[in-house]
């Protein structure tokens, strides 16, 4: 698919095979080209993802907030989900080209760039699935950390067959990025349920105080006063 043969159908297919096939897309995916079709996947993936975050949160399914700043928090979330992929992908294939020197691959930047935008396909996927963070903040977590997790294995057979970089490193990469991201979910749910936990005894404790004042009678001022 050359820039000028841009055609959304193949971008659907290849979507769908690096998706559910990582392995057989990464073995035969184009390398060369120019950047354009990279940057265009990645913009498209990020407006598909964009628009969800953002019917999600008009319809107050990701329990971010709701009323009015809940529209806010989805137009928010759309442009910086367009941002974040374009910049994404362009600094992402930088940091694959260094994973693909570290495992003795390719060392084209548009190749791994081309690599990096396929593998954002998973973006799309991870806000078409952000309502179960609304239906349980753990839940959306966990299918959020599963999501990222299988991104790590693509990334896995990118760098073994695209880019023809040697397995054992590839794997090590793939094992390290895998245990981080668990320990970074780990941390941050944690810190999620603190951060609840305070929220509700603040609220508790001002639902009392209110209460208190309500209760206590109001001194009488004697009638010569």
């Amino acid at each position: 698919m050359s820039n000028g043969n841009f055609s959304l159908n193949k971008l659907y297919r290849d979507s769908m095979k690096a998706l559910f096939r990582p392995k057989a897309y990464f073995t035969t995916m184009e390398t060369g080209g120019g950047i354009g079709e990279p940057l265009i996947k990645a913009l498209i993936y990020g407006i598909v993802a964009g628009v969800f975050i953002l019917i999600w949160s008009l319809l107050d399914i990701i329990g971010v907030t709701t009323g009015t700043f809940s529209g806010n928090v989805g137009v928010i979330g759309f442009f910086a989900n367009i941002l974040g992929a374009v910049v994404g992908v362009l600094i992402g294939g930088l940091i694959v080209l260094i994973l693909s020197y570290i495992c003795s691959g390719k060392r084209n930047y548009e190749t791994n760039m081309r690599v990096t935008a396929a593998i954002m396909v998973v973006l799309p996927v991870n806000a078409v699935l952000g309502f179960l963070g609304g239906i349980s903040v753990a839940l959306g977590v966990v299918v959020t950390l599963l999501i990222h997790l299988y991104g790590v294995y693509m990334l896995y057979n990118a760098l073994t067959t695209t880019l023809q970089g040697e397995k054992k490193p590839a794997k090590a990469i793939s094992y390290i990025v895998g245990a981080l991201l668990v320990i970074f979910t780990i941390i941050g749910l944690f810190s999620k349920n603190a951060g609840q936990g305070e929220t509700s005894l603040y609220e508790k404790g001002s639902q009392q105080e209110v209460t208190v004042q309500r209760l206590t009678p109001e001194p009488k001022h004697p009638s010569w006063a």
